[in-house]
């Protein structure tokens, strides 16, 4: 039973999911959505303007239509005229031209946006397959399109009937009157009859657009094994992940293991703990090069002895300083008193290497702030 709910597509796309699709070309469209806000702002163009493209294209005609001897008798002046009138056309047009251009191009933003995609364009030979076409034609999803057309056919064919015959003593009048009327008449029922038809569509586009939507997010909706295989691929192979990280932490190790011998001293707890200090001219306060516990602090000593790094016995020193001193990082505030008295021991002690004399003894009884030393884990 799980097996077989692993392979069913129930879960949502992912953004990866999605972002791929896009890449791809796949986007959610509605030729409906486009075609009606086409339609709809020729309608409103055509309603507002129409009167003023109607005006401008009778003054064309008749400068069109006008000849004297002159303009036949010389070429230059025909190719003149032809070009004037040309311009006024495109004059009187362009606002209709460059509203239809505008809807086009702001169709996409209601079911998403642009998306430019250069796969699309890669030549395909499976899409001159006739079998696929076929299979594409009788599949549920050509013949929902087809029970699609035909009710939008039905409708907007409906729609336009009932208008034209509900203007029919309107179409009538025109008969009798004169042609300035009769064609303003005209133009008006057109305009008229034209919006009425495009609104209808907007009963298809509010059904078509959720339809493409839903369509399009279920189509891409991923098996939990998909799923699984997304995150793994997204935050690692786990075994990998865990690989690196120890790698990590033996480079670091590693690194702060060849600081050891540039320490000026190592406190220890004396096992369990293993602090490696330094302190050098310039800096404000001593710094931690190596801190560990355990196997780790046996080797910092061990390293340390091998180099002559002198060795403090400091138990709650050497717990403070690994619990609340981080590494490369200079010592806490409250410990710089405790830290002044080993560096002092360290100093009397290089002083007594390079000229002899009484043996320097290590200070005891360092005193460090109650709230720094945590319980003691050794003995």
């Amino acid at each position: 039973m799980a097996e077989g709910s692993d392979t069913e597509r129930t879960e949502p796309a992912s953004s990866r999911r999605l972002d791929k699709a896009r890449d791809e070309g796949q986007v959610p469209r509605s030729r409906e959505v486009g075609a009606f806000l086409v339609l709809m702002v020729a309608a409103g163009a055509f309603w507002v303007l129409g009167g003023w493209m109607m005006r401008r294209t009778m003054i064309i005609m008749e400068y069109g239509l006008s000849f004297d001897a002159q303009i036949l008798r010389d070429p230059q002046l025909m190719l003149a005229r032809f070009s004037d009138i040309s311009l006024n056309a495109l004059v009187s047009f362009a606002p209709l031209v460059l509203a239809l251009i505008a809807a086009t191009l702001a169709a996409p933003f209601f079911l998403g946006s642009w998306n430019v995609s250069t796969k699309v364009l890669m030549p395909d030979i499976s899409r001159l397959n006739p079998l696929k076409g076929l299979t594409r034609i009788i599949s549920w999803s050509g013949i929902l399109e087809l029970v699609k057309s035909v009710a939008k056919a039905s409708l907007i064919g409906g729609v336009a009937v009932y208008v034209i015959w509900a203007q029919r003593g309107e179409i009538l009048a025109l008969l009798g009157q004169t042609i300035s009327a009769g064609l303003a008449g005209a133009g008006h029922m057109v305009n008229y009859s034209f919006l009425v038809i495009v609104l209808s569509m907007s009963i298809i586009v509010a059904i078509d657009a959720p339809f493409q939507l839903w369509q399009y997010y279920d189509k891409l909706k991923m098996t939990k094994e998909e799923v699984r295989q997304e995150n793994k691929e997204m935050e690692g192979n786990p075994e990998v992940k865990g690989r690196i990280r120890s790698l990590q932490r033996e480079a670091a190790r590693r690194r702060m293991m060849g600081a050891v011998p540039t320490a000026d001293v190592i406190v220890t707890n004396p096992t369990h703990f293993a602090v490696a200090l330094t302190y050098k001219n310039g800096m404000s306060a001593p710094k931690v090069v190596a801190k560990g516990m355990g196997e780790i602090a046996r080797k910092i000593r061990s390293i340390g002895v091998e180099h002559g790094v002198p060795l403090l016995e400091a138990p709650p020193l050497a717990r403070a300083l690994y619990h609340h001193a981080e590494l490369d990082h200079e010592i806490p505030a409250s410990l710089y008193a405790a830290v002044a008295e080993v560096l002092a021991y360290v100093y009397r002690l290089s002083q007594w290497r390079r000229q002899g004399g009484d043996y320097p003894f290590p200070p005891r009884d360092i005193r460090v702030p109650t709230d720094m030393v945590p319980e003691a884990v050794d003995g």
